[in-house]
């Protein structure tokens, strides 16, 4: 029987068990003295990073949990997988929401529960596909940037112990635009950290991740699909329960504008179409190497014959804002990797210039008001405001390919 956990174990990541398990071992007690009997409310965690946070957390016994999600489907599986999994702690005080953490009804709800004292935001556009045109772009910014400043302002009025934003290895010397609203997301966040305390997290792609190219092959399987994937673009890869469990050493140790990273290797880097090959032969099949997305999808009816010969078309990245590879730091960043067993911290963050940042959140709005804005418009003023955004633009989207 095929177990995606063990998949990912020995053919993705390669690791027996999370490389952070020794880094939260060590600081059991600690992460208890920070967590238990605490309030907390996660913004986003019905996605597969915020749930995987949620169950790193829970064994610290935190007083309520409040789970806040646009996806009401996503969060009652949450509900359901917590509750049936033995053993797992869950509050009495535990209410999934689903709601929109820009709204007014979740200010509603927010004030009535007088702020929470964790507080970790997960809500975020995560693909490099979600800049097609000005429509995608304005709402990737709005949600990863212009709603995660109305969230600050409303936290200033309940300052939590601790604020956690999750960003991305994107956001280090980006090269589209989701990464570089990561980017300017980790200033805004740390233009407040003279309110209270903000950490977050750049750290790889997560393997199998919700609507990511790996979790795609698993159901083209079921679909009896052909596969795509490039061939070309390496990315270094954690397993769900690693990216819970770095953004809760981020949270809860993290000092105030501080990034954590996996401390990762070059040599550990995968290419999605590895990671497709192996998949394949899991299920049992043989690869069958095509030219093109049509002639894939045209062996593909084989398959619902019974063949073993699975049609696949890898090919070389061409679309806008893919990166060969990616990286955790830039060389302007200083870094601490003595703390951390698995972790490096990007520290002595200075509190970015506020004035800068509301007049890049002007532009922008200036920008997303106008009738005959453009995605070009919106590269150059985030260049202006991020001189190292250097965008790579081919004219061709991923939604145009398999």
């Amino acid at each position: 029987m095929f177990s995606l956990d063990q998949f990912i174990s020995e053919k993705v990541i390669k690791r027996p068990v999370s490389m952070f398990a020794e880094d939260i071992k060590n600081n059991s007690e600690q992460i208890t003295g920070k967590v238990k009997d605490k309030s907390v409310l996660v913004i986003g965690g019905a996605g597969s990073i915020g749930s995987s946070f949620i169950k790193a957390l829970l064994p610290f016994k935190p007083k309520s949990l409040v789970v806040v999600d646009t996806n009401e489907n996503a969060l009652a599986e949450l509900t359901r997988d917590l509750r049936s999994t033995k053993g797992m702690y869950v509050p009495d005080d535990y209410v999934p929401y689903p709601m929109d953490f820009s709204s007014p009804v979740f200010e509603k709800m927010f004030r009535d529960r007088g702020g929470f004292d964790i507080v970790g935001n997960f809500s975020a556009h995560k693909h490099v596909r979600s800049e097609k045109d000005i429509y995608s772009v304005e709402a990737l910014i709005q949600n990863n940037v212009l709603h995660a400043k109305k969230l600050l302002d409303l936290l200033s009025e309940y300052p939590p112990e601790e604020y956690f934003c999750v960003s991305t290895d994107k956001a280090a010397n980006p090269v589209n635009i989701m990464g570089a609203s990561k980017r300017i997301m980790e200033d805004v966040i740390f233009s407040y950290s003279d309110r209270f305390p903000v950490k977050t997290a750049r750290f790889a792609n997560v393997a199998f991740s919700n609507g990511s190219l790996p979790a795609g092959f698993i159901a083209r399987i079921q679909k009896l699909q052909p596969l795509s994937a490039p061939l070309d673009v390496r990315r270094f890869f954690v397993s769900p329960e690693e990216s819970g469990q770095i953004c809760l050493l981020s949270c809860v140790l993290g000092n105030n504008r501080e990034i954590f990273y996996p401390k990762l290797e070059e040599a550990q880097m995968m290419t999605f179409d590895a990671i497709g090959t192996e998949l394949l032969k899991a299920y049992g099949y043989e690869v069958l190497q095509c030219d093109s997305d049509e002639e894939a999808i045209d062996h593909a009816e084989e398959l619902k014959k019974g063949s073993r010969k699975y049609p696949v078309h890898y090919s070389v990245s061409n679309t806008s804002g893919e990166k060969a590879f990616e990286e955790f730091v830039t060389e302007e960043e200083k870094t601490d990797l003595n703390r951390f067993s698995s972790l490096g911290v990007i520290t002595d963050k200075i509190i970015p210039d506020k004035t800068r940042i509301e007049k890049l959140f002007a532009e922008l709005k200036e920008v997303f008001d106008q009738d005959k804005a453009s995605k070009e418009d919106v590269v150059r003023i985030m260049h202006e405001y991020l001189p190292n955004f250097e965008h790579i633009e081919t004219g061709k989207s991923l939604d145009s390919k398999m």
